[in-house]
């Protein structure tokens, strides 16, 4: 049975889809399983894997409304052993569309039921914020990756992130469980960014990962060529860094 893993943090800009992408890719080359799914209306782990998006015709907006079924969605990407159920820009209308539904926040979890067991993991990639695309998303998850940039305001709103993974927790899924805090963006040259590594690292203890993912200009420019980092450079920094974070998560799936 698939583990499904949701990368989550409400702020903007914190490598939660370059994360998410590169982190599926790197579980792919190792020949694990993977289906990446875009829940975030900006598409972008879709075209970061090479998908036009603007053709898409099945995707998690569908998947959502119980429409059509995660099979009926899949898409094949440039990565090996990754397929991706993609966005669109239409999967701003869902939380709308879904208030008055019963059971609106077990919508993504009824869905994923029937490729579950197809699936090695399953990765979903948040919308940045906490409404209801990233509440389905937390509630069908085994566990969640909570991507900290490593600057000034890196501990703004994760308290607020944890109390949101709590109420959950006590509400829809009492076995939600935090598969790590997982620094990004590090500059060594930055004292800032290793106060803000101390800092976390004090504070949250075994709940931050090993890895670390160094700012590197290759993970940048990934995204515009529709590759992940392990396509496009797999000598770079940043494929070494998601290869290692995907062995981290490997390891601790295996105990």
């Amino acid at each position: 049975m698939g583990k499904i893993i949701a990368i989550a943090n409400q702020k903007g800009g914190v490598g939660k889809t370059t994360t998410s992408v590169n982190l599926a890719a790197s579980l792919g080359v190792l020949e694990k399983k993977v289906l990446l799914i875009d829940a975030d209306p900006q598409a972008n782990a879709s075209s970061g894997l090479g998908i036009d998006v603007e053709s898409v015709e099945i995707g998690t907006y569908q998947i959502l409304e119980h429409s059509h079924t995660p099979k009926e969605a899949i898409i094949q990407c440039s990565a090996p052993n990754v397929d991706v159920i993609p966005s669109h820009i239409d999967l701003v209308a869902i939380e709308i569309e879904l208030v008055d539904k019963e059971n609106r926040e077990y919508m993504l979890k009824k869905a994923l039921e029937s490729v579950k067991d197809d699936y090695d993991y399953i990765i979903i990639d948040c919308a940045p914020s906490l409404g209801l695309l990233t509440l389905n998303a937390l509630t069908a998850a085994d566990s969640v990756i909570i991507p900290i940039q490593c600057e000034y305001f890196a501990l703004e709103g994760l308290g607020k992130l944890l109390n949101t993974i709590k109420s959950i927790q006590k509400i829809h899924n009492p076995d939600l469980d935090i598969e790590g805090l997982l620094l990004t963006m590090f500059d060594s040259r930055l004292r800032l960014s290793n106060q803000v590594v101390e800092e976390v690292q004090k504070h949250f203890n075994d709940m931050v990962f090993d890895t670390i993912i160094q700012r590197n200009v290759k993970l940048s420019e990934a995204p515009s060529f529709g590759e992940s980092i392990i396509n496009y450079d797999a000598t770079s920094k940043g494929a070494t860094n998601y290869l290692h974070l995907a062995q981290e998560v490997i390891k601790k799936n295996s105990k």
